[in-house]
């Protein structure tokens, strides 16, 4: 039986008793509301934007005697209605966190619980229990349509396909993005110290009996004595509404009977009334023979002339389509593509700054013209790479646009702009200086280890380094990255990148491998520490190239003379001089000497040490090449150059 208008609000009044209290005691934040009729929606058709609702009175979860957590459970029942039939964004989540409320939270993959500098910490306390619409690669989510128990952070301890088992253990599947509304059980027991989280169509009269997840593991840690149970849920690119219809706590293992009678229907998501007029207007105008007629013309002259480009786009689209903007969204963003608007120019076509209407989100947008030097082969590249991949030290690609003969990309804006307009000023202290060297370092590492296949950039230099407002580095511009699948050689047949950056194997054979990646990345790590460009034509002879008068310092013993004076007596010397020393080696013309991203992120983090024996290998290297790191590890027998520092990695 389905219901709406005073029978929905008679439902949600029943739901609420079983609480013993009122929604008004919840305090809402973001995109949050409550709604007449006395259910919460979390999230409304802002783009990009989260909403938090909360219990304003905490609830007392742990015992003060012994410190253990004793069993509870909560229900609540929900809703996701989506701007697009089979597309979720992003999705919401069941909060049990030591503030009402998270601040300094982000939207999008972030469900308004976390940030990219929060996720993870152990000092968070935050149990959550997550229903996941958007498949995001950087948390190793499941699929685009899951539940998830999260501790501390977004990626899942346990997760499932959302759906449930009936009574004879048949999984059935469930959407979560389907409009229908749903009921979740979380249910933790402390004998057996087991929390198990059960989802089911709210229809149903009763629980079924084999929980979705199961997760053997004690709360006590995670959890302080006092904390508030909430509800966030966020959008990104896409839109969905999210409802949070009511919920129930018992301080014990319960699962209640549910007798609801009535299920709402909820409404379909909403349209804008002047889209609703072109979609008239469409119909319209296509039963006129006139127009068809000469649409069917222009059209098919299109695709005698841009075929290529038709034909790449269109697989592309059906298979990965992120978010597609209309030109018009993008004009308005944008001002009209005004020049006061620009940011930045290039071979690939210019940069604009823009506001989203309705969402207040800046964005940038990537203008590229068909008939640029570069622009169809790095539009393709660049929405077939970074449309795909999510990390957060990767500059996050929101969408695109096709236009005749333009294409856009439409991005994240960092207000700082690109690193190399204050890296060489005294603005930036070591402990940034350094951060921003390890941010890169993790975005290498994600793109030549962690990802389904391996992706060489080909242009890392601090002008493709995008800093954000707290300061964290994205490494972005894809516009040449190639993609391998694992298992098959990753190298390319064409020389790409920008000069000074390139290393000299690329020169040679035109094929670029991770360790290309690794040679531009090296340089890259010496700039940001001395604070200075690759060549100073007017400095000193033994000093307009960078990384020779580094080596010829290390040679000489004092390799931090190379470095600034004020960032020298900053921090320890011992990390900078790990650093320099690993810049020099990243950068070594024998590639065979260079490390893989998965070796210089163990060195960064304190893991691993570099060989005592390392400068000897560089001088070998450079004399004798390759055969030279080979023939000194078999003749030095106490080298510690382990085989995984000449291995061109996963």
């Amino acid at each position: 039986m389905i219901m709406s208008g005073n029978l929905l609000l008679l439902l949600l009044l029943v739901l609420s008793s079983f609480t013993g209290k009122s929604e008004s005691l919840f305090i809402t934040e973001g995109s949050a509301s409550l709604e007449a009729i006395g259910f919460f929606r979390l999230t409304n058709t802002t783009k990009h934007a989260y909403g938090q609702a909360f219990n304003s009175e905490p609830y007392l979860i742990k015992n003060s005697s012994d410190g253990t957590v004793p069993s509870f459970s909560v229900t609540f029942f929900f809703a996701i209605v989506p701007e697009r039939e089979h597309n979720g964004s992003h999705g919401m989540a069941l909060v049990i966190s030591p503030t009402r409320g998270i601040p300094g939270a982000f939207p999008d993959q972030y469900l308004g619980v976390f940030n990219d500098t929060s996720n993870g910490l152990s000092s968070n306390h935050v149990v959550s229990v997550e229903l996941d619409t958007h498949k995001d690669d950087e948390f190793d989510d499941i699929d685009d349509n899951h539940v998830g128990i999260n501790i501390n952070g977004l990626r899942s301890v346990k997760s499932a396909p959302a759906g449930y088992y009936d009574k004879d253990g048949n999984f059935i599947n469930l959407s979560l993005i389907s409009r229908r509304v749903m009921r979740i059980s979380i249910v933790y027991s402390q004998p057996e110290t087991q929390l198990n989280v059960t989802l089911s169509p709210a229809e149903m009269v009763t629980q079924p009996e084999q929980p979705l997840l199961s997760l053997n593991q004690d709360l006590s840690p995670y959890l302080l004595e006092e904390m508030y149970v909430g509800f966030s849920a966020s959008t990104g690119s896409v839109g969905s509404i999210h409802y949070m219809l009511g919920y129930y706590i018992f301080p014990d293992v319960a699962y209640p009977s549910l007798d609801l009678g009535v299920i709402p229907v909820l409404p379909p998501y909403p349209r804008k009334a002047s889209q609703r007029t072109r979609n008239i207007l469409v119909v319209s105008l296509t039963f006129s023979a006139f127009v068809a007629l000469v649409s069917s013309a222009v059209g098919f002259f299109f695709y005698l002339r841009h075929k290529k480009v038709k034909e790449v786009l269109e697989e592309w689209e059906i298979k990965y389509g992120p978010h597609r903007f209309a030109y018009e969204e993008l004009y308005k963003a944008t001002k009209g593509f005004k020049d006061k608007q620009l940011l930045g120019r290039g071979g690939f076509g210019q940069v604009y700054k823009g506001i989203l209407s309705g969402s207040d989100a800046e964005i940038a947008v990537k203008r590229v013209s068909h008939d640029s030097r570069q622009g169809m082969d790095e539009f393709l590249a660049e929405i077939s790479t970074i449309g795909r991949l999510r990390h957060p030290n990767l500059v996050r690609l929101l969408g695109y646009c096709r236009r005749k003969a333009e294409l856009f990309l439409v991005y994240d804006f960092m207000p700082n702009g690109s690193l190399d307009k204050f890296l060489y000023s005294e603005s930036l202290t070591w402990v940034q200086r350094f951060k921003i060297i390890r941010d890169v370092t993790s975005a290498l590492f994600y793109l030549h280890h962690e990802w389904v296949q391996i992706v060489i950039h080909r242009d890392i230099k601090p002008a493709n380094v995008l800093i954000d407002h707290q300061m964290n580095a994205r490494l972005g511009d894809f516009g040449l990255a190639k993609l391998y699948d694992q298992g098959y050689d990753p190298q390319t047949s064409r020389v790409a990148g920008t000069i000074g950056y390139i290393a000299p194997e690329l020169v040679r054979t035109g094929k670029a491998t991770t360790r290309t990646d690794v040679y531009a990345f090296g340089l890259f790590m010496l700039e940001v520490t001395c604070g200075r460009r690759l060549i100073q034509p007017r400095a000193e002879d033994r000093e307009v190239v960078l990384v020779d008068w580094i080596m010829d310092r290390w040679e000489n013993g004092d390799i931090l003379e190379t470095v600034d004076e004020r960032i020298r007596q900053e921090h320890d010397r011992e990390q900078l001089e790990v650093v320099l020393k690993l810049g020099v080696i990243c950068s070594h013309p024998v590639a065979e000497v260079r490390p893989s991203m998965a070796d210089i992120i163990r060195i960064l983090d304190g893991v691993s040490n570099l060989p005592e024996n390392i400068l000897d290998i560089v001088k070998a290297a450079e004399f004798r090449g390759a055969a030279g790191v080979a023939n000194l590890r078999n003749s030095i027998p106490n080298l510690t150059y382990t085989e995984s520092f000449t291995s061109q990695g996963r």
